[in-house]
């Protein structure tokens, strides 16, 4: 881990920079590192691998700028994965404007003892003065939907890329945020005139006795301002906080010259998972943004959008006999005995009870997903099991399992020997 200096950013009446410094977010411990690995997308490894690099495993030499770090979920996760891994000469990048973040995360890295980032205080406008070099990956989590001028900012981040690099990002969704907007203005006209510790003291206390016909009180997947106070004022009381709908995010993505990889979790940006089965032939003709825009609106809970950002079409790895499914922080038997004893794999999209159907042989294939076999050992081992079954038959439900799988991100496809 070095230090690489600081730059004179953010002066005394940035209002953002003065918040991060008073509350450096998210709230963590670093003591909490030595019984767990915050992870999360984006930037797991896996993904940034499936999306990004057709399954390929990641350059020696491997460059990532966690560019807007905060106190360190993204470096540290990054830093751990990378050194787990043994990507020779991998380096993790660390930009914030908050010396109080930074010290957070500085400590949860000497916490772990990783070696590898290095840190530079500075803003994602001035990427380009601050001679950071390129980069393979850029995360970029939570931090453009506060800048005076995404746009601008995303814009540099691209320039900031290798030609095969890409981009993990997270930004507000628009309509999941339901009665966000209305109680920021509210907390500002109440608290005009406040410091902000003062200004938490007041939505504290307003909070638990707003109107049960308040927008915001009746959302019920809005809950980070109960963790911490961290988490309050960047949910309620921030000074600046824009949220997009899909089709303003794909537009934002296109001004910076680059194109949406994938959605995460994809099928929450399927409109097949929110529909009846009477109403998905109305589906034919869309476009997969317009396919995406339709799922929010009907999904409603999207409070935020993650995506991983390419510089070009990238052509996935789909089913090539040679691609090794790999379980994303799942084991193949523990997946089969879930399904064995639902007989679905049910879950919840913040909030969103979920069940999806899986074809008769998922179990099977779940357990044989080791993430050494390929997918064309799989099929072989499937069908001397199987012996009565159309190879046909048994290739669509490869194929469903993938989907549905993959479709919630927790199977993704590593490129073959």
């Amino acid at each position: 881990m070095s230090d690489a200096g600081d730059r004179a950013v953010g002066g005394d009446d940035d209002p953002v920079a003065a918040q991060y410094e008073a509350y450096p977010y998210p709230a963590r411990d670093a003591a909490e590192e030595s019984r767990r690995l915050i992870t999360g997308s984006p930037s797991r490894l896996l993904e940034i691998r499936h999306y990004l690099r057709a399954g390929a495993p990641l350059p020696a030499g491997f460059r990532a700028l966690v560019a807007g770090g905060g106190t360190g979920d993204g470096t540290v996760m990054l830093a751990q994965q990378l050194a787990d891994a043994g990507v020779p000469g991998a380096e993790v990048v660390y930009l914030d404007l908050s010396k109080a973040s930074r010290a957070i995360c500085e400590a949860r890295l000497r916490r772990r003892g990783l070696t590898n980032v290095s840190f530079h205080s500075g803003a994602i406008e001035d990427l380009a003065s601050l001679g950071l070099g390129q980069f393979d990956y850029i995360d970029c989590c939570g931090v453009l939907h506060h800048l005076a001028d995404p746009a601008a900012g995303l814009r540099q981040l691209a320039e900031a890329l290798t030609p095969a690099g890409g981009l993990g990002i997270m930004v507000y969704g628009r309509f999941g945020r339901s009665g966000v907007y209305e109680l920021q203005d509210a907390l500002r006209r109440l608290g005009h005139g406040l410091d902000l510790q003062a200004r938490v003291r007041l939505a504290k206390g307003l909070l638990p006795k707003l109107p049960k016909t308040n927008r915001f009180a009746r959302n019920p997947i809005l809950g980070d301002h109960k963790r911490s106070d961290a988490e309050l004022v960047d949910l309620l009381l921030h000074e600046r906080d824009v949220a997009y709908s899909v089709p303003e995010l794909a537009e934002l993505v296109a001004e910076a010259g680059l194109e949406i990889a994938a959605w995460i979790e994809p099928l929450r940006y399927d409109p097949a998972t929110y529909l009846p089965a009477d109403l998905l032939n109305r589906l034919e003709g869309f476009s997969a943004l317009e396919r995406a825009g339709l799922a929010e609106q009907l999904a409603g809970n999207l409070k935020t959008h993650t995506l991983y950002l390419s510089q070009g079409t990238r052509t996935p790895l789909d089913s090539q006999p040679t691609a090794i499914p790999t379980w994303v922080e799942w084991e193949g038997p523990a997946v089969a005995a879930m399904i064995k004893r639902e007989g679905a794999l049910a879950g919840a999209f913040d909030g969103l009870p979920l069940r999806l159907q899986l074809p008769p042989r998922a179990a099977a294939f779940a357990e044989l997903c080791d993430g050494h076999r390929s997918l064309a050992e799989i099929r072989d081992a499937l069908g001397q099991r199987f012996r009565d079954l159309p190879v046909e038959r048994l290739e669509r439900e490869i194929a469903t399992c993938l989907q549905v799988f993959g479709g919630i991100n927790r199977l993704l496809l590593m490129a073959g020997p």
